[in-house]
């Protein structure tokens, strides 16, 4: 379990009578999220705070249960077999805490039409949430999880919600080399909590009126192909470089051929990119990883952004894939892969 909590960070440094919001995160499903938050919710009972839980999973892992009973629930109501939680029920006990498993259901039924709007009214009165969500659930993140896992989610939270959480926990499973998906799930989890965390140092910076004056020497480098999900990565370095307070560069490689279609779409990559502030360049190489990599070292590049496809042919199977040679090129630069 990875706990990236800053201490005294978050939306109750800038109002103390709101709740507090902690979420767990996983990554794939069965990694022990729920475990995780009911027992983090036994241990604050036997400290003495008042706790109960609002929302279950429709399917307890049996390891939960235990911990279950030790527990106040407050019952959800059924309408039209869709549990809704009972918000006023909630705020009526008006406990210390609230335990929210699955954050990301909708409850069209409910008092609002999703789980994270009535979570929000329970911080809203004063009352601390522990929520549990998955990577996929995450607006932003669904489309990159469905296509590394192929399975598609209809609920989502916002990720301006997410960000406003006050503590955030990545809970891991244990590594497994033969399962690359996970890896880069995994990897993509981290990134997005690192990025909550960011949210939550800047509210906490302008609620008491401190100046950032962070200064790195920080530079990524977008590298743009047809099949790119060219508007995620240019968004997410963005993002990053927001953060880091540095550059954004983007390039493609120059490639013979291509059809019409896809020079089409890697115009508008490019204009994309330069939209964005980002500096383009097209370079001309024989080796398109030889290329990209003698452009990072030789502009100062700290981090790579680069796409990869999940299909592989023999070519792939018997000389590596494109990316892996640019990782292993690309040594002391951070190379962080958008799978499409």
């Amino acid at each position: 379990m990875i706990d990236s909590t800053p201490p005294g960070l978050g939306t109750a440094g800038a109002d103390s009578k709101r709740g507090r919001l902690k979420v767990f995160l996983g990554y794939a499903s069965g990694v022990g999220k729920s475990f995780r938050m009911f027992d983090e919710a036994r241990r604050r009972k036997e400290r003495g705070q008042d706790v109960v839980v609002g929302a279950l999973q429709p399917q307890v892992p049996p390891e939960s249960k235990p911990l279950l009973d030790v527990l106040e629930i407050v019952p959800t109501i059924v309408v039209e077999s869709v549990p809704v939680i009972d918000v006023p029920a909630i705020l009526r006990r008006h406990p210390q805490v609230c335990i929210i498993d699955g954050l990301a259901y909708d409850s069209p039924w409910g008092r609002h039409a999703h789980r994270w709007q009535d979570v929000e009214e329970l911080l809203s009165a004063g009352i601390s949430v522990l929520a549990s969500v998955n990577l996929q659930h995450i607006d932003d993140q669904r489309e990159a999880v469905e296509k590394l896992t192929g399975q598609a989610v209809t609920e989502t939270i916002p990720r301006q919600f997410l960000d406003t959480a006050d503590e955030i926990v990545v809970v891991d499973a244990p590594a497994d080399d033969n399962i690359p998906e996970l890896s880069q799930l995994r990897q993509m989890a981290l990134v997005l909590s690192a990025d909550v965390i960011d949210a939550g140092l800047k509210r906490y910076l302008q609620a008491h009126e401190i100046e950032s004056s962070f200064h790195t020497h920080e530079r990524f480098l977008v590298c743009l192909t047809p099949r790119a999900n060219a508007a995620r990565m240019i968004a997410s370095a963005r993002q990053s470089a927001a953060r880091f307070h540095c550059d954004v560069l983007a390039v493609s490689v120059k490639q013979p051929n291509l059809s019409p279609a896809d020079e089409k779409d890697m115009q508008e990559y490019l204009a994309r990119a330069r939209s964005a502030g980002a500096r383009v360049d097209v370079l001309e190489g024989a080796d398109p990883v030889d290329t990209i990599v003698q452009y990072a070292r030789s502009h100062g590049v700290t981090q790579i952004f680069v796409g990869h496809s999940l299909k592989k042919d023999w070519r792939t199977r018997l000389y590596g894939s494109p990316v892996s040679r640019l990782i292993r090129a690309a040594k002391g630069m951070d190379v962080r892969v958008f799978p499409h």
